[in-house]
């Protein structure tokens, strides 16, 4: 059986120690760089990348569920007894002012940095969504490109690009959404999906819910069932799960 050792840092980072080596399942995700696969908290995982020079612009986030109110706190309860929920937590990087003054940017580049944290993360949405006959995972431009991809071929699902204007090739369909200021439109190629189809949508965070939304709609459309939308941020305080109607929302943390 294998032991695992918590060690915590002054920072609060996560470490994780394997007392035994283990072999590599048979369910796991990730592709070795020449060959195989690497299983999760493998003694093939590279060294643990610690980014100690970035400071907490916000309160520590925490995880969060979807479905219900109900389901919200049970999934809470459970995730924060998940050391690796705290790990994802503590290498988010926020940017105040940024793109503009009064804004605190949620920066996952740091999060992409951290190879643990990383492969987690791919981890959690994949042990949420396996076994649950998902035909599609949906990622918006552009951070949803990052994580979608791992995630469908994990799970044995296509990945489909949601793009801004003018970006796809071919005969695209689109769907205009609400800007703070004006609108933009998201666009699809026809035939990516068919009617019928279960999918998941994919994207780093959900603020407002706009984009969310309009890949919501624009699925359901072409008779695609949207079985949830996941995304590894949610700001509660802009309320954007409000305009998702009744396709629940899964996230990884939640600001404070």
């Amino acid at each position: 059986m294998m032991q695992r050792a918590f060690v915590f840092s002054s920072s609060n980072s996560i470490s994780l120690q394997l007392s035994t080596p283990i072999t590599p399942p048979v369910n796991a995700v990730f592709p070795e760089r020449n060959r195989g696969w690497i299983a999760p908290y493998s003694p093939l995982q590279p060294p643990e990348l610690r980014l100690r020079n970035y400071q907490r612009a916000l309160p520590p986030l925490l995880c969060s569920g979807s479905d219900s109110v109900t389901n919200q706190q049970q999934m809470a309860s459970q995730d924060e007894r998940d050391p690796r929920i705290s790990k994802i937590s503590s290498v988010i990087r926020v940017i105040p002012d940024f793109p503009k003054p009064g804004i605190l940017f949620q920066d996952i580049t740091t999060l992409l940095l951290d190879i643990k944290a990383f492969r987690d993360t791919i981890d959690l949405f994949v042990e949420r969504y396996r076994g649950k006959d998902i035909s599609v995972v949906a990622g918006i431009e552009a951070r949803g490109f990052i994580f979608g991809p791992p995630i469908a071929l994990a799970i044995g699902a296509k990945f489909v690009p949601m793009r801004k204007p003018n970006k796809l090739p071919g005969e695209v369909i689109s769907e205009e959404y609400s800007l703070e200021y004006g609108t933009d439109k998201m666009e699809m190629h026809v035939g990516a999906v068919q009617a019928g189809d279960r999918a998941l949508i994919i994207d780093d965070l959900v603020a407002t819910g706009g984009t969310l939304s309009a890949a919501i709609r624009l699925l359901e459309r072409v008779g695609v069932h949207v079985v949830e939308c996941a995304c590894v941020i949610e700001l509660p305080e802009l309320k954007g799960r409000e305009r998702l109607g009744d396709t629940p929302l899964f996230v990884l943390v939640s600001s404070a």
